[in-house]
């Protein structure tokens, strides 16, 4: 590849890179964000294989689109299943 190709390459992923970080912290759901947080993940992963990174890039994309969306999604379902238990008992006492 030409570097004039290169420049070009960068400046899209460096770009896509910043609008992806905003996305995510504008993102308000949880789910969508472990969602969003794992494209923006595999963004980073390709940043750093154009810049001639790929053992960070392999990890970047390992760790970033998938174990930590992946551990957010699992404490967002954790979450959900004690505030559902929680409010079972608050019914069965009421109930009383």
């Amino acid at each position: 590849m030409s570097s004039s190709t290169v420049d070009v390459l960068l400046l899209i992923l460096l770009i896509l890179t910043a609008v992806m970080a905003t996305v995510v912290v504008l993102t308000k759901d949880p789910a969508r964000q472990a969602i969003v947080l794992s494209a923006y993940g595999l963004v980073l992963g390709i940043l750093m294989l154009t810049l001639q990174a790929p053992d960070v890039a392999m990890s970047q994309i390992a760790v970033g689109s998938v174990i930590v969306p992946l551990l957010v999604v699992l404490a967002i379902a954790k979450c959900n299943r004690e505030v559902a238990a929680h409010r079972a008992r608050q019914d069965d006492r009421q109930d009383r």
